[in-house]
Parts: structure tokens; sequence; C-alpha cells
């Protein structure tokens, strides 16, 4: 009996042996089974991590582009309204120093028949271009302030168009 009962340890022992390597190797087969779905999910998650980035970047590049783009043509379009009011300043400095010096006289052309002004000489001098109406010279202080009003309406004309310009831009509208 003694036998039998060794013979039956001993093959107790194989089948607990055989099934600690089966539970064994089926442990090995179930992790290396789960580790490659892992590693394949992780790749798919990187993938699409990667395009999102890539996506986003060149959304960046397009708008760093847009606003490249509106700055350079944001300073053209400053440097030509500062020329055309630098420009338009100059004209208005020249004539209040023609108006200043008595190289220039402004006159105004009245209205003889409404005014009963028959005083005022009905010719023109050589270097007009009205012929036939009669006219007044202005006091050199009333021309500068003239001219000061019509260089502050000619430089508010100026911003004006350059606001414009810059509407359309911005709106996309030509």
């Amino acid at each position: 009996m003694k036998i039998d009962a060794v013979k039956w340890g001993g093959v107790l022992l194989i089948i607990l042996a055989l099934m600690a390597g089966s539970a064994w190797a089926a442990w090995e087969w179930q992790a290396n089974a789960y580790g490659q779905q892992l590693a394949a999910k992780e790749a798919a998650h990187q993938t699409e991590r990667t395009n999102l980035a890539n996506a986003n970047s060149a959304q960046i590049l397009a708008e760093q582009g847009k606003r490249l783009a509106l700055e350079q043509w944001l300073a053209a379009s400053d440097q030509s309204h500062y020329r055309a009011l630098s420009d338009e300043k100059t004209k208005q400095a020249r004539l209040r120093d023609r108006l200043a010096t008595a190289d220039l006289r402004l006159s105004v052309q009245l209205d003889a028949a409404a005014t009963g002004c028959d005083a005022v000489q009905a010719t023109t001098r050589t270097g007009g271009v009205v012929h036939g109406t009669h006219s007044a010279r202005l006091d050199p202080a009333h021309a500068q302030r003239i001219i000061g009003i019509t260089s502050d309406g000619d430089q508010g004309l100026i911003a004006l168009q350059a606001c414009q310009a810059y509407a359309k831009e911005v709106s996309g509208t030509k």
C-alpha cells in the first residue's frame, strides 16, 4: 500500500506540476496578448495625438501668415497715410508762408448785384482766371485762418480715407 500511496503521490505531484506549468503558460500567453493590445492602442493614440499636433501647427502657421500679411499691409497703409499727411502739411505750410510774405493774396468773388458794391474793380489782373467778376482781397490774418481751417479739413479727409481703407481690408471687401 505504501507503494500505491507513493505512486499516487507521484502522480499527484506530476498532475500538480502540469497544472502549474499550464497555468504559467496560460498566464504568459494572456500577458503577451494583452501587451500587444496595449501596444496597438498606445500606437493608435500616439498617431492620433501626432495628427492633432500637426493640424494645430498648420493652423497656427496659417494664422501667423495672415497676421504677418495684415501687419505688413498696416505698415504700408500707415506709411502711405503718413506720407499723404506730411505732403499736405508741407503744402499748407508753403501756402501759409506765401500768404505771410505777401507773395500770394487770397481774394473772394463778390456778387455786385447783391452787395450793391460798384467800387470794386470788375477787371482781373493778368494772372487771374476769372473774367468780369467783382473780387476783394482778404486780410492776410483772415487768409491764414482760412488756410488753417482747410488744412484741418484736409487732414480729416486723409484720416477718413485711411480708416475706410482699413475697414475694407479687415472686412475683406474691395
